[in-house]
């Protein structure tokens, strides 16, 4: 794939199209992509980073590129990774949410739009069991089934009936009953545990799925995708 800032990973800025073997990376047990940079999760809950670096999303210190994996450093303990654009997002074993690199939007949830270079913890989130980051926003599924987001909502994608961005977790409405969550650029969906899912956000190419008189119309709420389609 495409490789102008590193983000294969293998020494080089060169563009592949067989796969590369990641440089000095074994004992993986999760990996990620964001729009230009890789994070892998190891089996001893370290995180490793390369790519693009242009917000501290790799979190190694500085805002150089690398072109082969760097520790995330200030992280242990981890047992799940996700990265969105420009930023990245781990969970803690204790159900906390970490999150570095670019809040423009306040994709890291820590009440700032300061962009950082190392992890701050998502303010007011714990019993997290799952998460998922999207272009600006990122997304929080909580051990009870309830579906926390925050960052970028011009589209809705953050789920409670405004298009009002937030710097820190809000609920998503209507939700319940939730064993899944997954974000796209501009959008949200959610698995119950019935089978159904439910999305939200933008719906420029019929992303969302579900029946309505304005095929592009986005959703501020949450709407089930119908089996129609």
């Amino acid at each position: 794939g495409y490789n102008n800032y590193g983000q294969l990973g293998d020494g080089t800025t060169n563009n592949s199209l067989t796969p590369v073997q990641v440089n000095n990376l074994n004992n993986v047990v999760a990996i990620t992509g964001g729009r230009d940079h890789s994070l892998a999760l190891k089996e001893d809950g370290t995180v490793w980073a390369w790519g693009r670096n242009f917000s501290g999303q790799l979190d190694d210190g500085i805002t150089n590129d690398s072109l082969i994996p760097v520790q995330v450093i200030n992280l242990s303990n981890i047992v799940a990774i996700t990265s969105g654009f420009g930023h990245s997002l781990a969970l803690k074993e204790d159900g906390t949410v970490w999150a570095w690199g670019d809040n423009n939007y306040g994709e890291l949830g820590d009440g700032t739009i300061n962009s950082t270079f190392t992890p701050v913890q998502v303010s007011n989130l714990n019993n997290v069991v799952a998460i998922s980051g999207g272009a600006g926003h990122s997304l929080a599924l909580k051990e009870d089934g309830t579906v926390w987001a925050w960052g970028f909502n011009l589209y809705g994608q953050l789920g409670n009936g405004t298009t009002d961005s937030s710097l820190t977790p809000i609920q998503v409405s209507n939700l319940s009953n939730i064993v899944d969550i997954i974000s796209g650029t501009e959008h949200s969906l959610a698995l119950k545990e019935d089978g159904s899912i439910w999305a939200w956000g933008d719906n420029l190419c019929g992303q969302l799925g579900y029946e309505t008189t304005n095929f592009f119309e986005c959703s501020y709420i949450p709407m089930q995708i119908s089996r129609d389609r």
